[in-house]
């Protein structure tokens, strides 16, 4: 046997994902190296690892039991690497966290300084969506989430970041007649929504419930980002979170239409689970957001606080 550690790595991101093409986008690969080298692993086992039905890989029962053996080869190489950092006077480990989609806006800028200061450590973030976030941390597989509603089914600790305000948006030719008539505006805008469970659409859907508008529903889309296009090329409007359009609102190609009601405002908390026992490089970094807070805010995010 002549296994490398990469080879490892790649069978144990395909066997999780059950897919050569998702575990090449996750490992940042090309779909032919990860193939190549999955070959290689398999050719020093006589029994497979693998088998492919119509044009699905599955992992044999063998294979499965590789794939946690491996796992727990490559967790003694990052301790490895990790004690090293330590004996060197260095904060290591990982940090692991889960944003939703929107909190990309937001989450880099309480990372940066922190990941500067610490060099050893290693960061691992996942921008999904809500769902997918709070399993993550429910099932104790990150340290930290970053949400704009904190679940009220889980026990958890909180610390906010930012405050959260969603406006009625627009793009730049957008021409509204009488904003105040809150009922006729909805009406007669095409509004584009976020997925179901997205906090964003929770949002949008108490307003309009508590409002009790009749709105023209245009289409529904799965992240900020594509919303944004969207209005963006004038398919439609949405309530948006105003992290997400600074930029657009400054250059004008997006602007605000002023409506009685918004903008809602909730927060940007950093949650975390009340009986997670937080790692070193995770105490580091709760206890790094909870001084540095104010002056990145007032650095990165001085729009924040203005009125529109």
């Amino acid at each position: 046997m002549n296994y490398t550690i990469n080879q490892l790595r790649i069978f144990l991101k395909v066997s999780q994902t059950q897919s050569v093409t998702k575990a090449s986008e996750e490992l940042h690969l090309t779909q032919p190296a990860v193939s190549i080298q999955l070959k290689n692993f398999q050719v020093q086992f006589e029994i497979p690892l693998t088998e492919i039905i119509g044009r699905k890989i599955y992992i044999t029962d063998f294979g499965k039991e590789i794939a946690v053996l491996a796992e727990d080869i490559l967790n003694q190489v990052e301790a490895i690497n990790y004690k090293t950092l330590a004996y060197k006077g260095q904060l290591s480990g990982r940090l692991k966290l889960s944003v939703v989609s929107t909190g990309k806006y937001l989450m880099p800028y309480f990372l940066s300084g922190f990941i500067k200061q610490h060099p050893g450590a290693e960061l691992v973030m996942d921008v999904t969506n809500k769902t997918r976030v709070i399993e993550s941390l429910e099932n104790n597989e990150v340290d930290f989430s970053l949400v704009s509603i904190v679940p009220e089914n889980l026990s958890v600790n909180k610390i906010n970041l930012l405050e959260n305000k969603l406006y009625l948006v627009g793009n730049k030719d957008t021409k509204t007649k009488n904003p105040s008539d809150v009922k006729h505006l909805f009406e007669q805008l095409p509004l584009i929504f976020r997925e179901d469970d997205s906090g964003t659409r929770q949002v949008m859907e108490k307003f309009i419930e508590k409002n009790r508008l009749s709105v023209k529903k245009k289409m529904k889309l799965t992240s900020n980002e594509a919303v944004k296009q969207a209005v963006l090329a004038g398919l439609g409007y949405s309530v948006m979170a105003f992290i997400g359009i600074i930029n657009e609102l400054e250059n004008g190609k997006l602007r605000i239409i002023p409506v009685k009601g918004l903008p809602v405002k909730t927060a940007w908390s950093l949650i975390w689970l009340k009986e997670k026992r937080l790692s070193p490089v995770a105490e580091s970094f709760l206890n790094y957001v909870i001084i540095e807070k104010s002056n990145i805010i007032k650095r990165y995010f001085p729009q924040i606080n203005e009125i529109f």
